[in-house]
């Protein structure tokens, strides 16, 4: 699989569209436009994710959680996970580390540079079992059965 985004450069820093709302920071918090390709053969639904494996919790930060993409979607525009652009009929976003349903942006506690890593999973079922109260661990406790590929993008920000 393939991952490109208008927004996102893969090792670059995190641009400001992307940056939280509050925690200290005035950001537009706008999920970013991602797009991708060459999907596996079998790929019958996606899920994407945001984490933050370096936040100070033991555990890192789910930034964003979109599940049951139908199998035809290749592009999310800027915006689908703020409410500004529309999500594919049937997809679900599930509850970040924020406490609620949809993207939260990076947030890092000053000083510190962390990874946000934008993935998109392939995955062999339709949907997985999960509703907007979903917590990312549980959409990637399903995610990791069901995977035939997947494709990521980190970006940086302090």
């Amino acid at each position: 699989m393939i991952l490109v985004s208008h927004d996102l450069r893969d090792g670059e820093k995190l641009p400001q569209r992307q940056v939280f709302n509050g925690m200290g920071y005035e950001g537009d918090n706008l999920s970013p436009h991602l797009a991708w390709d060459e999907v596996p053969a079998g790929t019958k639904s996606f899920v994407v994710t945001c984490f933050d494996p370096d936040a100070p919790t033991g555990s890192g930060w789910w930034h964003w959680v979109v599940a049951n993409l139908p199998a035809d979607t290749r592009v999310l525009p800027q915006g689908a996970g703020s409410g500004i652009a529309a999500l594919p009929e049937g997809a679900v976003q599930t509850r970040t580390d924020f406490g609620k349903a949809g993207y939260g942006g990076a947030a890092p506690p000053k000083g510190e540079t962390h990874r946000y890593i934008f993935t998109v999973h392939a995955l062999d079922v339709e949907h997985i079992d999960v509703d907007e109260d979903a917590s990312g661990a549980m959409v990637g406790f399903n995610v990791h059965f069901h995977t035939l590929g997947s494709a990521s993008i980190t970006a940086l920000f302090s």
